[in-house]
């Protein structure tokens, strides 16, 4: 049995209090923070080639008049991505009515931020479009497909340099910080990287703007067992116009 004193006892009393006080305010500002999405792993289990089932490195699912598109110098560009989003356990409100999205990049992966079309292409499915199954194939490509297994992130938050915290929280966290409220940002939030829909990007460098308008929505990350390496053990992030429709992508790496 430990004997306190009435000073220990109140000295105890208000650490107690502080505590809480602190992890009342790192709660609130999770609340403003956190975001869903769903994330993706790569192979592990057998295809079933349906046309629900998400992919990297593989495309089967077009339009009757749609073939690989080809990138500025007329060539092949890779099919990367397939997602299928009815099957998926998260779904951006923005993506609500797409069925399908697939991605298609050049062998040259454009660095800075550019439109779809420029040396990259994705194309978004709308839920009464007629798609077919074609087994088309690009033999430069040098993307192993997997079929992609998809699982729910409750909770997703945004990195710290330009990754999506808005201004007076930053502020209100360094003031935390520096008054030794909290220790570091990171202690007391879950970044989720890899291939995933929704949440946050997980800038590598400096976090970017897309533009007015351009919400982040999709992710595809450097890849040991697909055998995509984007640079350096890099990112590509996807971001689309609300009002427009339109998409961009940037990427980033170490």
């Amino acid at each position: 049995m430990e004997l306190y004193s009435i000073t220990d006892h109140d000295d105890l009393l208000y650490i107690d209090v502080r505590r809480n006080h602190r992890m009342d305010k790192i709660t609130a500002i999770k609340k403003q923070l956190v975001k869903k999405a769903t994330n993706f792993t790569t192979g592990g289990f057998r295809p079933t080639n349906s046309n629900t089932e998400s992919w990297i490195g593989r495309v089967y699912l077009y339009k009757e008049d749609e073939e690989i598109p080809t990138d500025n110098n007329g060539k092949l560009m890779i099919p990367l991505f397939q997602v299928c989003l009815e099957s998926l356990p998260y779904v951006p409100a923005s993506l609500q009515d797409t069925k399908v999205l697939t991605i298609f990049a050049s062998a040259d992966i454009p660095m800075d931020l550019v439109t779809n079309g420029d040396n990259w292409l994705i194309r978004e499915y709308k839920m009464n479009d007629v798609l077919v199954v074609k087994d088309l194939v690009n033999k430069a490509s040098f993307v192993k497909p997997f079929p992609l297994k998809s699982q729910l992130i409750e909770e997703d938050y945004p990195v710290w340099d330009g990754g999506g915290i808005p201004a007076e929280i930053e502020s209100e966290l360094l003031e935390m910080e520096e008054s030794g409220e909290i220790t570091d940002y990171f202690d007391y939030v879950e970044i989720n990287e890899g291939h995933k829909i929704g949440g946050y990007p997980n800038f590598i460098q400096s976090g970017i703007d897309f533009g007015e308008g351009y919400e982040f929505l999709i992710q595809i990350a450097s890849d040991e067992k697909a055998n995509l390496e984007i640079v350096d053990s890099g990112n590509m992030y996807f971001a689309k116009n609300s009002q427009t429709g339109d998409w961009k992508l940037y990427c980033d790496f170490y």
